[in-house]
């Protein structure tokens, strides 16, 4: 576990969130070094702009994929940040309610939008019409219920509903068993090679013509670089208009690595690198 002496580390809050369970499992932080946020994008402003030294957020889930509002804030909003490290955990949805509140009570359900879809066929059996709220987090709607005298529940954290004194009605409500998130810690230190790493990078082109994606999926294949992960992106100039982020095996210290970028940054409008880190065990 890695140890941060007094540096500030930014998560997505309040107290509780899956979050701050990931970054509690992975790096040994003082408890008043944590400064919690109430959006990802405050997350990785506060780590841009100087007010917290390392930031840590969701970037993707097994059920339900990529985590936009991360993509999108590191793609278009950010300029020196770079991912330090990545962390996998597993993610175990609890339905937390009021100590008087029982499941035939229950009239709404507070949740961050990517919790409640990974309990879908939970709530579709359980709690059938039920209205469904969205909260900036799962932390936020564990708060929520919390704060409130009315007949809500949560989808949350074990850790939230104990931090704020709710009971857990139920646990292991998430529709596959498998479910986990990957989260990356963020700052603005170049990570060093360590033999098993991954690098992201985002790959602007100049304009939609066939033969982009091919263009840009040779430079790995001829150099037998595996890709972990790519995904189109809207860059909001337009329909149509869209950039590449790619996950890839490999340093920018490898030479295959840094030839690949080389040659894409040559014949694309824009190559933005995110970093290289040591990966995660899954």
């Amino acid at each position: 576990m890695k140890r941060f002496e007094n540096k500030r580390i930014a998560f997505l809050g309040p107290r509780g969130t899956f979050t701050e369970e990931a970054l509690l499992s992975a790096v040994s932080v003082k408890e008043e070094h944590l400064v919690p946020f109430p959006t990802v994008y405050d997350v990785i402003r506060a780590v841009e702009e100087g007010d917290a030294e390392k930031g840590i957020v969701p970037i993707e889930n097994s059920i339900e994929g990529s985590v936009n509002d991360t993509l999108d804030t590191l793609t278009f909003e950010i300029s020196d940040l770079m991912i330090e490290r990545e962390i996998i955990v597993p993610i175990k949805h609890r339905l937390i309610v009021r100590a008087d509140v029982n499941i035939k009570d229950i009239n709404s359900v507070i949740s961050h939008p990517q919790a409640t879809a990974q309990c879908r066929k939970y709530l579709a059996k359980n709690l059938p019409g039920i209205e469904i709220v969205a909260a900036n987090s799962t932390a936020d709607a564990v708060r929520r219920v919390a704060e409130g005298n009315g007949r809500s529940a949560a989808i949350g954290t074990a850790l939230a509903a104990k931090l704020y004194g709710l009971k857990v009605l139920e646990a292991d409500i998430e529709d596959f068993q498998d479910n986990k998130t990957r989260f990356v810690l963020l700052g603005k230190e170049l990570t060093q090679k360590t033999g098993k790493d991954k690098t992201s990078i985002v790959v602007f082109i100049y304009k939609d013509r066939p033969g982009s994606l091919l263009q840009i999926l040779q430079e790995f294949a001829y150099r037998y670089i595996n890709l972990t992960k790519i995904q189109s992106r809207p860059t909001k100039k337009g329909l149509g208009d869209y950039c590449f982020w790619i996950d890839m095996e490999g340093h920018t210290e490898d030479e295959a690595v840094a030839s690949a970028i080389k040659c894409l940054k040559c014949k694309f409008r824009e190559v933005k690198v995110l970093g290289s880190y040591p990966m995660a065990d899954k």
